[in-house]
């Protein structure tokens, strides 16, 4: 039987050749892999390292402070104001309380039905101006029997007199004795010290009658009506008629610490006049203006503080009693002063620095010594002179030695700066240290 030719053989999947392309390309994944986890891992190591001295800042061409593969080094935008020389007041600011000069509860000084209501609640009223009137017929009769009384006491007195002067003219005639005209004289003193004692009587009557009627003792302002017409009144009522509350000028009551008293008492002892201003419960609105009238005569030692009063005339009300206000007590003025906003001065490890922009717009940190502060501003005592531009805003990518852009308009950002300028930043977020700016 002759022989069939034999078919080729198929490769097996495990000879020498498959095995070869398997491992080699195995090797090449491998060498990918690697080179892109090495790469990877050496561009976000050397995008979150930060340079020396400096803090993490994006890098790249066109960033700020970034050399452009040309080797220009964009700026840093920022905004700056010039350092002014201007008087700047000083002021202490405290917490006060408005307090009424004097505050009277309206009492009747008599008793008896309460007849007749004269005034509005809440009504401004002036001294003597009728308030209520309780009704005075039982006083009007008691006036009566103590007049009545009187005349019975004076016309006895009338009649003792003539019958002394008869006697005195016997007496010197030789007619009757000296006794008689001595017990003469005795009587008629008698019916004198009895006619005082009518005379008071009637006016206390007079006094008690004019008391139904009840007036405002002082000028100010009325409270709410405690007891309604019609009503019996007495004098021993606790509550009273009505209270008053004088309004028109007042006073305002507040602290200041123990450490700010030598100033005041200073410029007081010099005859000046110290202004204070009121202002309402945020700080925000202004209310009135008055002046210091008193100082307290001692210290308490709990709290290390001194009360202080001022006065206020409030003639539009603005001022109600019981208030509370915060106060601004002008002790002195610092002439020509170096004053700056305090959303310039940032804190760090150099202490209280300002960012100076110099001619070439670049920025030099400088440190400074501050003086007293007002809120929006503040006097600078050493390290700043007047003109000198300092910034205010775009500090956080700054350190000595910046490139800077000083951005004049409120839109005038460039595109590139993205969140460098953040306009209406909070202030305390740019108080870092220098140390800790990137470039």
């Amino acid at each position: 039987m002759a022989d069939t030719p034999s078919q080729p053989e198929r490769a097996h999947p495990s000879s020498p050749s498959n095995s070869k392309k398997k491992r080699r390309w195995l090797g090449l994944a491998i060498v990918v892999i690697l080179a892109a986890a090495g790469y990877g891992w050496w561009h976000a190591h050397r995008a979150s390292s930060p340079p020396a001295g400096g803090a993490s800042a994006p890098r790249g061409p066109g960033a700020p402070g970034v050399p452009t593969p040309g080797g220009f080094q964009m700026a840093t935008p920022v905004r700056v104001v010039p350092a002014q020389a201007e008087d700047m007041k000083v002021y202490i600011k405290a917490l006060g309380t408005v307090t009424s000069y004097n505050t009277v509860t309206v009492r009747a000084k008599v008793d008896g039905e309460l007849q007749k209501v004269f005034f509005q609640e809440g009504q401004l009223v002036k001294a003597g101006d009728l308030l209520v009137q309780i009704d005075p017929r039982p006083y009007q009769v008691a006036l009566a029997q103590a007049e009545g009384v009187l005349e019975q006491n004076r016309a006895q007195l009338d009649n003792a007199r003539r019958d002394l002067a008869r006697y005195q003219t016997l007496y010197e005639q030789d007619s009757i004795a000296r006794q008689q005209v001595d017990t003469q004289i005795a009587l008629v003193r008698q019916y004198e010290g009895t006619l005082k004692t009518n005379q008071a009587a009637v006016d206390n009557a007079k006094l008690q009658l004019d008391y139904t009627r009840v007036t405002a003792p002082i000028s100010g302002r009325l409270g709410l009506r405690q007891v309604d017409q019609g009503n019996l009144v007495r004098s021993s009522d606790a509550n009273g008629l009505v209270i008053i509350t004088q309004t028109q000028p007042i006073s305002v009551l507040f602290t200041i610490s123990e450490t700010e008293l030598p100033d005041v008492l200073a410029q007081l002892r010099a005859g000046k006049t110290l202004s204070v201003q009121a202002y309402d419960r945020a700080d925000v609105r202004h209310i009135a203006d008055g002046v210091l009238t008193t100082v307290d005569n001692q210290i308490d030692t709990a709290t290390g503080t001194v009360k202080l009063k001022a006065r206020f005339e409030n003639k539009d009300e603005s001022l109600f009693p019981n208030q509370f206000v915060n106060v601004r007590l002008h002790v002195r003025t610092l002439e020509r002063a170096t004053v700056i906003p305090t959303t310039a001065v940032q804190r760090g490890t150099p202490g209280t620095f300002v960012y100076v922009v110099k001619e070439d717009n670049t920025v030099e940190l400088r440190v400074l010594k501050l003086g007293q502060a007002d809120g929006e501003r503040v006097a600078v005592l050493e390290g700043l002179r007047p003109g000198e531009q300092v910034v205010v805003e775009g500090v956080d990518r700054l350190r000595d030695g910046s490139q800077v852009q000083v951005v004049k308009g409120p839109d005038a950002v460039p595109a590139a700066a993205g969140s460098q300028l953040q306009r209406g930043a909070n202030p305390g977020n740019r108080r870092r240290s220098p140390g800790r700016a990137a470039p």
